[in-house]
């Protein structure tokens, strides 16, 4: 698969949207939730049903992804996607304007959360399936890099714009109804312009269909610990990324502003922290052409660092730096131990091991969050120091873990030697793809 092509463009917009979209409304819901009256830990504890039921649902629509094909998956997520958006904007719209009491206000956008938990795995899984399917071992790891860099990307999107959607009639609430309409209209392109997700498909060994052949998958050698960094990796991001919003919102208020005056400086450190995993995913990782263990090592190395300085470097500055450390750390893991997990394991395995990642999005978003806030209510620093613990665990898992320190196996049918069409690695972007 050509990396440059319509296609892949596609692909990078469905990613870009849904990112961009949920880290505009992560950037909202802190101020939100303060205007509403409601405690700290609940607005975090109140989605946590929408990340059990992203959970729950990523291995049925790995699964769909195999019998219906990727498009079709994909253009599912999409209306989840676009549904859960326009569905939270209405009822945030209701309780700020006073047509709801704040309770059944806020019930109703986690109720419309729970709807993407339903149905916004089934885009990215697709995605990264979509992408499997047609790209050599050679080329796996730099074309998840820059999957991944979509998520990054609309990291910068999502709270650059949401201040500028924060308007009189809409108020709070109007980031999340632009990006039902970016949602919208990403939905036509994938439904009009992306060839169809059906290939042909490389049987198991066994016989079996894909779907029975991936069953079990989590508890497989292969990629087992690789589930297990994740899972670790992605946590301590969920905290760092729940914790943000209240973090500068009280930093501020020490100077005597408001929550709601508080959103264009949230928007600056999730930018800061969106642009340090970009210049990691777009200029680091194809420059010095790392492997999957490299990348998981400098990635938990730098997010540990990350969290050690949220402790001892207190005020608004400090907190950006710090998550824009954090970020870096994000930036080099999440590419390695999600090619390292698709690179461990067959070709009639791909639509499995994608659902199994996208789990751990669900997995992470489901207790982290409610704890670091809880954490955090508790002791500023807490939720930080509970970080670099797991970080530290993640760090020698790298080291002690053989499946991780050696990296993935080479198969018979891979060939991981760089073509002689390979462009200097000084250019940015992904190399070696034509």
């Amino acid at each position: 698969m050509n990396l440059r092509s319509p296609a892949f463009v596609i692909l990078f917009s469905v990613s870009l949207i849904a990112a961009g979209g949920n880290m505009a409304l992560q950037s909202v819901l802190p101020a939100i939730g303060r205007e509403f009256g409601l405690a700290d830990t609940l607005v975090a504890g109140a989605f946590a049903i929408s990340a059990l039921m992203w959970t729950l649902t990523s291995p049925f629509w790995a699964r769909m992804s195999d019998r219906l094909g990727r498009k079709r998956v994909m253009m599912i997520g999409l209306g989840g996607f676009i549904g859960s958006m326009a569905g939270f904007g209405l009822a945030a719209t209701a309780g700020l304007e006073g047509w709801l009491g704040a309770a059944v206000a806020f019930t109703l956008m986690a109720v419309a959360r729970t709807l993407y938990g339903l149905f916004g795995s089934a885009a990215p899984i697709a995605s990264q399936a979509y992408v499997a399917d047609r790209t050599s071992s050679e080329e796996r790891t730099q074309a998840m890099s820059l999957l991944a860099s979509a998520q990054g990307l609309g990291t910068v999107i999502g709270p650059a714009l949401a201040p500028f959607f924060v308007l009189p009639i809409v108020g709070l609430a109007g980031p999340m109804y632009a990006f039902a309409a970016f949602g919208a209209a990403i939905l036509w392109v994938v439904w009009r312009r992306l060839p169809s997700g059906d290939v042909v498909r490389t049987p198991s060994p066994s016989g079996r269909m894909t779907s029975e052949a991936g069953k079990g998958l989590w508890r497989d050698p292969r990629v087992r610990d690789y589930l297990l960094y994740g899972l670790m990796i992605t946590g301590a991001q969920a905290i760092n990324i729940s914790v943000l919003g209240f973090h500068i919102i009280d930093e501020m208020a020490v100077g005597g502003m408001a929550a709601s005056q508080a959103q264009p400086f949230i928007g600056v450190a999730m930018l800061a922290g969106a642009a340090a995993t970009l210049m990691v995913q777009w200029g680091l990782i194809p420059m010095l052409r790392l492997q999957p263990a490299d990348l998981m090592r400098w990635g938990a190395g730098l997010a540990l660092a990350g969290n050690l300085m949220s402790v001892v470097a207190p005020g608004y500055f400090g907190v950006v730096v710090a998550y824009a450390v954090v970020s870096m750390g994000v930036g080099f893991a999440r590419p390695g131990f999600t090619a390292g997990s698709s690179l461990a394991v067959g070709p009639h395995e791909q639509g499995a091991v994608a659902g199994l990642m996208m789990s751990l999005a669900g997995l992470s978003f489901l207790g982290p969050p409610v704890i670091g806030v809880a954490l955090y209510e508790w002791s500023e620093p807490a939720p930080f120091v509970a970080n670099s613990l797991l970080l530290a665990v993640a760090v020698a898992v790298c080291f002690f873990s053989a499946p991780l320190r050696r990296g993935p196996p080479d198969l018979p049918e891979r060939d991981e030697t760089p073509s002689k069409s390979t462009p200097p690695a000084s250019q940015p972007g992904p190399e070696g793809n034509s």
